[in-house]
């Protein structure tokens, strides 16, 4: 097996502790947990909804703006979504799995896709964040 190397991807969100985005040890590439996280800090999904500052939490956008995160880190390792072999989906809200899963089978078939695993978790670490991904993927060197 070949070394490790861990990568921080400029343009992303800097993570919020001492990890990397990714994490290739020989051919396999994990991938740390993923949010909705712009650059900026704030978060895609999540709309202003009154002048009381009431705010609308989108799971389908908060999904697909995940799964482009995971797209584009693999990408940097020469990566791609096929290569992906588990992920786990950690839901504020299991109400939201419909949603989720909408946006989802956008960009994975059952013939295709990786394993999954989707657990219901009290909170995430930020109030505007109802989803967070975990990945693994396998692409030899």
């Amino acid at each position: 097996m070949t070394g490790s190397e861990n990568k921080l991807i400029a343009g992303k969100a800097s993570p919020r502790g001492a990890y990397p985005h990714i994490k290739r040890v020989g051919d396999f590439i994990y991938i740390s947990g993923t949010s909705s996280r712009l650059p900026d800090n704030s978060f895609a999904g999540v709309h202003k909804v009154d002048v009381m500052g009431t705010m609308s939490l989108d799971i389908k956008e908060q999904t697909k703006a995940v799964l482009e995160n995971i797209k584009d880190y693999l990408a940097t390792v020469d990566a791609n979504m096929e290569d992906l072999v588990d992920l786990t989906t950690f839901l504020v809200n299991m109400n939201d799995f419909a949603g989720y899963n909408e946006v989802y089978a956008q960009y994975f078939s059952h013939e295709s896709g990786p394993a999954r695993t989707t657990v219901a978790v009290h909170q995430l670490p930020h109030p505007h964040l109802l989803i967070e991904i975990k990945a693994m993927a396998y692409k030899p060197i």
